[in-house]
């Protein structure tokens, strides 16, 4: 009997600790990923435009402080930062999208994310890839929870016909490391230098979304 108690006590421990990590994984709640992938295909004339949309889901808000208990939080804009890529690993474009608190942004793939490529050639396929941050500056985004996205794609409807179909999903959550965050920040940052005007994208007002 008193081995079967030990035990039981044991157990009881065990689910009082899971009980307890699962009640606060539970009240942190949601994604707390800044770095998001996605890729567009058959950018060509002819075929639907492709979009990408970004909402700020309000996480990257102030917290409200006990002190002000009854008070709303400060409720922050987060930029979305672009940075477009061919299907050669080559950066054609980037810039930084602002998104209101509980506003949602919209990015034609056609006219304003490859519009302005910096090589030059507009690619029929490519990668997008997306820091959530603070800043509103690409070549130092920051990195601030809070946005969350879904990408349209551009489909042969079969491999001959010219037909084509739209699909959406949720653009990926990925992990970005220092080496990544390097070579996207400087990248930018040589393409607004060197770019002449070139290698930019344009930001649909959140008012004027489509």
């Amino acid at each position: 009997m008193k081995r079967l108690g030990v035990l039981s006590l044991a157990v009881l421990a065990i689910v009082l600790i899971s009980g307890s990590a699962l009640a606060q994984i539970q009240s942190t709640g949601g994604d707390n990923t800044v770095y998001f992938v996605t890729y567009y295909s058959n950018n060509v004339a002819g075929a639907p435009d492709g979009t990408l949309r970004f909402i700020n889901d309000g996480s990257g808000s102030e917290p409200v402080q006990p002190e002000t208990a009854g008070s709303s939080s400060s409720l922050i804009s987060l930029a979305a930062n672009i940075y477009v890529f061919d299907d050669s690993q080559e950066l054609i474009a980037c810039g930084a999208c602002w998104v209101s608190a509980d506003g949602i942004l919209s990015e034609d793939v056609k006219t304003e994310l490859t519009n302005n490529p910096l090589t030059g050639r507009v690619p029929a396929r490519g990668v997008i890839k997306v820091i959530s941050g603070n800043t509103g500056d690409p070549t130092a985004p920051g990195f601030v929870a809070g946005l969350r996205g879904w990408a349209t794609h551009i489909q042969r409807a079969t491999a001959t016909s010219g037909a084509y179909v739209t699909t959406e999903a949720p653009v990926s959550d990925a992990n970005i490391n220092d080496g990544e965050a390097y070579q996207l920040t400087h990248l930018c940052y040589y393409a607004g230098l060197l770019g002449s005007g070139q290698g930019t994208i344009t930001c649909t007002p959140e008012d004027h979304d489509f």
